[in-house]
């Protein structure tokens, strides 16, 4: 079954290229909208050897993946513990929900101006406006995921003479870790999508940002490598997330 998977992901992927190479080869499209794939790979060789305005492109997507990386963590180290706690104490809830609550619905862009007048435009603003894209999904997980436990569970373990904290770490926190990864990837994805944006503004460096300026000029064949190596990017975090989820929550199955 994985075989016969991983044969129709390259059969498609193939397909793809095809119809692209023949699109761009009878000219139905202007090169300058639709570049073909040997225009695309020229600019990805010339990018690597050459770079981009001056700056090699693994210092782009070094750049890039440090600022997600960065954002990400501060998320999960905050709203893990978080959306547990709140999750498992009605009280802590009834201050900290609100506040995410009111986050969440907020697109990051409409607040990114604010924090640059707080921050600036350095690479603080950045990483916070990542940070407050992933952590709504992050703690709703989490949170969501103590709210659903069967409560037996938790009496039983009461009436056995467990206290509150070895409830909590060793019967809440493992049986919430499926629904935190799933919130993990969701919260990966959301501030992934937002990169670009973060880039945008007051940016000199990044794959976001060398997609952004590419459009200026009409350098449709490096805006494709940029995109190109984005979702490529995106397809590994998440796969080396559900690797990752296989290993440490093995009793929920493969997915």
């Amino acid at each position: 079954m994985k075989g016969k998977r991983i044969f129709l992901n390259l059969a498609s992927l193939v397909v793809f290229i095809l119809v692209w190479l023949a699109i761009t080869s009878l000219r139905l499209v202007s090169p300058v909208l639709l570049p073909s794939p040997n225009q695309v790979l020229h600019a990805f060789l010339n990018l690597i050897f050459y770079g981009y305005n001056g700056i090699p492109l693994l210092s782009h997507y070094l750049i890039t993946i440090g600022r997600l990386a960065v954002a990400v963590f501060v998320a999960v180290i905050i709203g893990i513990p978080l959306g547990l706690s709140s999750g498992y104490l009605p009280s802590l809830s009834t201050v900290i929900d609100p506040i995410i609550q009111f986050i969440r619905p907020i697109p990051p862009l409409a607040y990114y101006t604010l924090l640059i007048l707080w921050f600036g435009i350095g690479e603080t603003s950045k990483i916070t406006l990542l940070f407050f894209a992933a952590l709504p999904p992050i703690y709703l997980s989490a949170y969501d995921a103590v709210r659903k436990l069967d409560r037996e569970y938790l009496l039983s373990a009461s009436s056995l003479g467990a206290t509150k904290e070895q409830i909590f770490y060793r019967i809440v926190v493992p049986a919430s870790l499926p629904d935190i990864f799933t919130g993990f990837r969701t919260a990966v994805g959301v501030a992934y999508t937002t990169i670009v944006s973060a880039e945008m503004i007051a940016s000199s460096a990044g794959v976001g940002w060398m997609v952004i300026d590419a459009s200026h000029y009409l350098k449709s064949d490096v805006i494709f490598v940029g995109i190109i190596l984005l979702g490529v990017t995106g397809m590994l975090i998440d796969y080396l997330i559900r690797l990752l989820e296989r290993r440490i929550v093995h009793w929920s199955g493969e997915k």
